[in-house]
């Protein structure tokens, strides 16, 4: 399917480990030759064009100890073509441009004005390239200089103006899980088999590369990957590994008006960011201006520029214990590790503990695009947005912020433009995976923030509609969930936390109930065998939402909507009993598309006639509800006394609240 939607664009990518891992250029440099001369299907066509690419790759790329081999051959023939990375500077002296060859260990080689100033990322670290290097002994001689020169050079990398409508015409050929594993696969990675969090945390690593001013933070364990995308998949992406960073490089060269690495790429990561620190007191503050608003000043003028700031470090404990010992951005240096606002201009935080460790299973031996096609790609999704595809469609929570609804708006757009390389109209459910990716990534940010003790930053329920009569839908970082525990987060509409008080043969548990609602008129429990006392409390609380409608959903009627129930349980106890006012609320908050409070806890029964039953072990029941991290407990007012009975400490850390009926435990359990 790709071959004939792509044709020419493809490579096999195990071919390209066997180069990447032979010759001393990356990954973007292999495949580049690879798809001048091995984009086909046909084995005989492979085979000859692999032996083109080793050919040249081994008569241009300069291994160590060859740099006089080369050196030698290019007096003999008068040039000689080398690959390798060229950078170039201004020799005041001389008033001309110079560069360098690292790989020939060469300096101050004269290359012509034209050139450079029709490739300015020589003046900023340099770029991969094919380069005619020439020798003129005597004319080194006259200029007092050395006797090497740049005759010419090719830059590696692809630049055709059809590359986007061949991608999105492609694209029409895939489903949605399709394509997405075509895309891992052009980066090297098979996620046939993967876990789906982990193939949304690659998809998550590409949105820098089509969202312009995009910024990322990845922390997590050593051995993932983090920096491969970066160094080796795009001639757009620039690495900087731990250490100095300078003004200068980052920004501008106030000596020379030099442009820096924001302005020259589409991508700047800082690799082990835990190292990095700038040349200048105001350097992080510089950034974080940049990062904000994707300008900075230098001197007396405004410098534009679009390039996204990635940060990758590692956690050298797993994710628990960090959040045990500090926050999740414990790994970055001292001046960003604890500034709210520097983390407030992150839009997403990639969780680096879902990606696999890099071994031989995760490499993938099938075709994927060409990195040059891909990347080139990339950077002219650049000029575009996919936000207008939320307009209308899906409409944010109260928690999030200015700051909060933009970090995820770009997200989605970063992610949307991954899936669909055209102008399209993205379908429900695609739309609903990036909304929810992008609101968790901007989360993990906002509950650090939190975590420092931000007041400001205290609610961070982040949450969702798609449609104007949709439900509300809650997003939450699963790092922070712990199982059987009750988190602060607002479950799904029809989703209720209750305890047991048990019985005779059956000690008190932790369950949850779980409601959806359609057409029909009937209440189903899907729980096969159907405990018994379950069974009873869901016979009273049907009848009660049939009788007392108006009071507790208003002008629905529930005899027209079928009930489904499950029930959960989270400790030894199985049979559910007593449960009747979770089970109404659940029926309630089902119909009327509502969620109850996040960490609420709901107890009690209720009869046929509707009075509340008094519950007998009042503090056990508190007492349980506090270990299982609730936040709230919504209790019968019969147990207020009983109550007395409980702990101060044990008081200290769970709101107690009561209802008297029915309609009041609706009104004081669902969110506001």
């Amino acid at each position: 399917m790709a071959a004939k939607a792509l044709q020419g664009y493809l490579v096999r990518k195990d071919l390209v480990r066997t180069f990447s891992r032979q010759f001393p250029v990356p990954t973007y440099v292999v495949e580049f030759m690879l798809g001048r001369f091995c984009a086909s299907t046909d084995e005989e066509e492979i085979n000859e064009g692999l032996a083109i690419v080793q050919k040249q790759l081994a008569a241009r790329t300069v291994k160590a100890g060859e740099e006089e081999l080369f050196k030698a051959k290019a007096r003999e023939e008068g040039t000689v073509k080398i690959i390798d990375v060229i950078s170039a500077r201004l020799d005041t002296k001389t008033d001309s441009y110079v560069a360098s060859l690292p790989s020939l260990q060469l300096n101050g080689i004269p290359i012509a004005t034209e050139l450079v100033q029709a490739n300015e990322r020589m003046l900023t670290g340099g770029f991969y390239a094919e380069v005619f290097l020439d020798y003129n002994f005597e004319e080194g001689k006259q200029n007092k200089g050395t006797p090497f020169g740049i005759e010419g050079l090719r830059e590696i990398q692809l630049s055709k103006r059809d590359v986007l409508d061949t991608l999105a015409e492609a694209r029409k050929q895939f489903t949605t899980e399709q394509w997405k594993t075509f895309l891992l696969r052009s980066i090297g990675i098979e996620s046939v088999g993967m876990e789906p969090r982990s193939v949304d945390a690659f998809l998550l690593r590409m949105v820098p590369f089509v969202e312009r001013n995009y910024n990322l933070v990845e922390l997590g364990p050593r051995g993932t990957g983090k920096s491969h995308l970066f160094q080796q998949v795009s001639p757009y992406a620039r690495l900087i590994s731990g250490g100095k960073a300078t003004v200068a490089q980052m920004f501008v060269n106030l000596g020379t008006g030099q442009r820096g690495l924001v302005c020259q790429y589409d991508v700047v990561c800082f690799d082990e960011v835990s190292g990095i620190s700038f040349d200048q007191k105001d350097g992080v503050n510089i950034m974080k201006g940049y990062m904000e608003s994707g300008e900075f000043s230098r001197g007396k003028e405004t410098i534009r520029a679009d390039g996204g700031i990635v940060l990758v470090g590692n956690f050298d404990v797993d994710v628990e214990h960090q959040q045990r010992v500090g926050h999740l951005f414990g790994p970055l240096p001292p001046e960003m590790r604890d500034d709210t606002a520097f983390m407030d201009r992150l839009h997403a935080y990639l969780p680096g503990w879902d990606v696999p460790k890099v071994s031989k299973e995760v490499l993938t031996d099938h075709f994927g695009l060409v990195s040059d096609f891909l990347s080139e790609c990339w950077s002219r999704l650049r000029t575009q947005s996919r936000v207008s595809a939320l307009q209308g469609r899906v409409y944010f929570g109260g928690a999030l912020s200015g700051r909060d609804t933009n970090a995820v708006n770009k997200t989605v757009s970063g992610l949307l433009k991954l899936l669909y390389p055209g102008e399209t109209e993205v379908p429900e459910e695609d739309l609903e995976w990036a909304v929810r990716l992008a609101l968790e990534a901007r989360r993990r940010v906002k509950e650090q923030q939190k975590r420092i003790g931000a007041a400001e930053f205290r609610n961070t329920h982040f949450s969702y509609v798609i449609g104007e009569d949709g439900v509300e839908k809650f997003v939450t970082t699963p790092e922070l969930q712990s199982e059987g525990g009750i988190g602060e987060d607002p479950l799904e509409p029809g989703q209720v936390w209750s305890i047991s008080p048990g019985g005779m043969d059956e000690n008190p548990g932790l369950f949850r109930i779980e409601v959806t609602e359609g057409p029909g008129s009937t209440v189903k429990i899907l729980n096969k065998p159907v405990p018994g006392p379950f069974r009873e409390s869901i016979g009273f609380a049907q009848q009660n939402l049939y009788a007392r409608a108006s009071q507790l959903v208003g002008d629905k009627d529930p005899r027209q909507h079928e009930f489904s129930v499950q029930l959960r349980a989270f400790d030894a106890a199985k049979t559910g009993s007593k449960l009747g006012v979770a089970a109404l609320l659940a029926m309630s908050t089902a119909l009327l598309k509502r969620s109850v409070r996040g960490g609420l806890i709901v107890c009690g029964e209720i009869n046929l006639g509707g009075s509340i039953e008094p519950v007998h072990n009042a503090v056990s029941i508190a007492e349980i509800a506090v270990e299982k991290g609730a936040s709230a407990l919504l209790m019968p007012v019969s147990c207020r006394k009983d109550l007395f009975d409980l702990s101060d400490d044990m008081a200290t850390k769970v709101d107690i609240q009561f209802y008297s009926d029915a309609r009041d435990a609706v009104l004081k359990a669902i969110q506001e």
